[in-house]
This record gives C-alpha cells, sequence and structure tokens, in this order.
C-alpha cells in the first residue's frame, strides 16, 4: 500500500496539525481496541474467510476516502475502517490458516507459514516503501492512492480463494448464542488453562514489543545519520525484521535462549549510539518476529476450534495493551534519557521473559 510510508507527510501537506494528526493515530488505536475481541468472536461465529475478504476491502475504502476527499473527518473516518479492517485480520488469518493446516495432517507447520507470511508482508511493504517516490513523483497522492486501494481489492480476492472447511452460524439466534457461547469458552480455557493463559501472555508481550519500531528513526537520528541515513538504518532493522519471518518454524525449542540473546542484541546495539549498532538491532527484530511466530504456534496448540479466534483476538488486545504502555513509557522517559538508554531498558523485561521460557520448557 503505497499510501503507508507517507500517509503523515499527506495529512500534513493538506493542513493538519501535529495535535490534529496525533488525534488521528488515537483515534486508530481506540478503534483497534473496541474491535480487537469482537472481531476474534465474529470469526468464531461467522465464515473466517468472508472476513477476511471484509477487513481489507474497509481498509480500501478507508484509502480511497484519503485519496478523493482529503481533510480530517475524512482521515479520522478512514482510520476507524483501517482499525476495523484489521481487527477483523488479526486473530482470524492465524485460527483459519492452523485449523486448515491441520485438517491437512501438517499442523507441525503452522510457525513455518505463519512466519513466511508475516516476511511476505513484510517485503510488500519493503516494495512499496521503494516504489512510493516514484509513484509520488509521476502522479501524486492521486497515483499512490488509487494503487493502495487497488492493493486492499488484491487482497480481498485473496481472500475468496483461501480455503475453509469450518461453516458459520446460520440463524440469528443460533448466532446470538452462539456469541455468548464462544466467548465464555474462550474465557475459560484462558483462566482454568494456565499453559494457555501463559501462551496468550507470552505472546501479547512478543507482539507488543513491535510498538519499539515506531521510535526507531529517533534513536537512528540519535547516532547522527542525519535525514538521508536514517531510512537506510530503518532498512536494515527491516530486513532483518523479515529474515525472521522466514526462519520461522525452526529451532522452536530453542525459543527462551533466543529471546535472551535478542534482548542482549538489543541493548547493545543501543547502548553503542552508532549506526553499526542497527546490525545488532535488526538481529534482534529478527529474532523478536521469530519468536512471535513460535509463540504463536504454541498458543495455537493448546486451543478448541470453536473459540480460537476469541482467545487469539485476547492475545492482540494484550498486545495492544503492552503497546500502549511502551508509548507511555518512551514519552515519560525522554524527558530524562537519551533513546539508547531508553532502548537498553526496554530490553531488560525480554531478557528475563526468555530466562523464564527455558523454565517453562
Amino acid at each position: 500500500m503505497l499510501l503507508y510510508p507517507v500517509y503523515a507527510v499527506l495529512f500534513a501537506e493538506t493542513g493538519l496539525s501535529a495535535a490534529e494528526i496525533s488525534s488521528l493515530f488515537v483515534i486508530w488505536s481506540v478503534t483497534s481496541f473496541l474491535f480487537e475481541v469482537p472481531s476474534g468472536l465474529w470469526a468464531d461465529v461467522f465464515s473466517r474467510r468472508l472476513l477476511l475478504m471484509i477487513g481489507p476491502g474497509l481498509t480500501g475504502a478507508g484509502f480511497a476516502l484519503w485519496t478523493f476527499f482529503p481533510g480530517y473527518w475524512s482521515f479520522a473516518l478512514g482510520f476507524v475502517l483501517w482499525g476495523i479492517g484489521g481487527s477483523l485480520r488479526s486473530g482470524t488469518f492465524q485460527s483459519l490458516a492452523y485449523e486448515e493446516l491441520a485438517r491437512l495432517g501438517a499442523a507441525d507447520s503452522y510457525a513455518r507459514v505463519i512466519g513466511r507470511s508475516e516476511a511476505v508482508s513484510g517485503t510488500a511493504q519493503l516494495a512499496a516503501a521503494a516504489v512510493a517516490a516514484p509513484v509520488l513523483a509521476g502522479g501524486g497522492y492521486l497515483a499512490a492512492g488509487v494503487a493502495s486501494v487497488g492493493a486492499c481489492l488484491l487482497g480481498v480476492a485473496a481472500g475468496w480463494w483461501l480455503p475453509e472447511s469450518r461453516a458459520g452460524r446460520d440463524g440469528d439466534a443460533e448466532r446470538e448464542e452462539g456469541f455468548a457461547a464462544v466467548f465464555r469458552e474462550g474465557l475459560s480455557e484462558v483462566r482454568r488453562a494456565p499453559r494457555v493463559l501463559r501462551a496468550v501472555l507470552l505472546l501479547a508481550a512478543l507482539m507488543g514489543v513491535t510498538a519499539l519500531d515506531e521510535y526507531l528513526p529517533l534513536l537512528a537520528d540519535a547516532t547522527g545519520a542525519g535525514a538521508a541515513g536514517v531510512p537506510l538504518l530503518i532498512l536494515v532493522v527491516t530486513v532483518g525484521t523479515t529474515a525472521g519471518g522466514w526462519l520461522a518454524g525452526r529451532g522452536t525449542p530453542w525459543a527462551g535462549p533466543a529471546l535472551a540473546v535478542a534482548a542482549v542484541c538489543l541493548a547493545v546495539g543501543a547502548a553503542t549510539g552508532d549506526a553499526a549498532g542497527f546490525a545488532l538491532i535488526a538481529v534482534a527484530f529478527g529474532i523478536f518476529q521469530w519468536a512471535i511466530a513460535a509463540g504463536d504456534a504454541a498458543l495455537q496448540e493448546q486451543l478448541a476450534d470453536t473459540s480460537r479466534a476469541t482467545v487469539t483476538s485476547m492475545a492482540g488486545f494484550g498486545s495492544e495493551v503492552v503497546a500502549v504502555l511502551i508509548y507511555v513509557a518512551y514519552g515519560l522517559g525522554s524527558a530524562w534519557a537519551e533513546p539508547w538508554l531508553i532502548f537498553t531498558i526496554a530490553a531488560v523485561p525480554y531478557l528475563l521473559m526468555g530466562l523464564t521460557l527455558r523454565r517453562w520448557r
């Protein structure tokens, strides 16, 4: 989606102030919070493939509003649609992928499949970032917006071709009863099964670490890389994250030690205070991505099909909570600490998590 790398610039050039742009991000986050768990319930009651078609369709509608009716309220509604669309995919795709692989007797390959899907997504983002500049130069935001809507429509088509062996519930009464039953079952799984609760908390914490991505440009700028060097350093980390996705599913018994290594790499890479340290940071984020796939697979193995998407969405909701905590902690910490120190401190919980994983295993 070509608008993704440049949407903040689009907002600013439309005349929005920094406060108005920040309020749009708040709207986006709140929408994701509100729809994360309900979307899991919908995925367990209705057709998961249908939701995976509706999700990119809503996101594309949001981009269309931005492209043809630029303005604050169009941007706000676009973020609402994007937030709902993202929530519809969160937990839904994982559940559908695991169940279809299990039906084929290939559940053990889930971590590899889900990791590679994230790697393909990262590669697509790299490609979008690479072509955004020439597209903007040739056709402006209109061309970028139309291309983004087209990419979302391709996502709708991809959802249509996904296999789905399970069927959603029919009838309003059955669906209403299904919502309540699925929610109770999901809560029961989390509350009564310690392994499921640990897996949900672990996955939430691992996915939440991706919130640090938002501050990598500040860390890169603090190295003295300059305006031209910052995107290159971010690219290095993106390559590391993509590599982690491609390697998912291999060596999962070593998830604990690997996570501890990632925490050390993040701390040391940030503490160096120079551009060379981003090689270690790229390794750290690659391991984080690899560990997310491993944690996701560990959770899916323990869930019942009838409430799988609901419980997975609970982990997604938890990751949003972790992300908000990271945002608040960074905002408060930035008043007295440099970016390198904040990143170094942020690595400590993941070091402890890695050591804890060894004991769980």
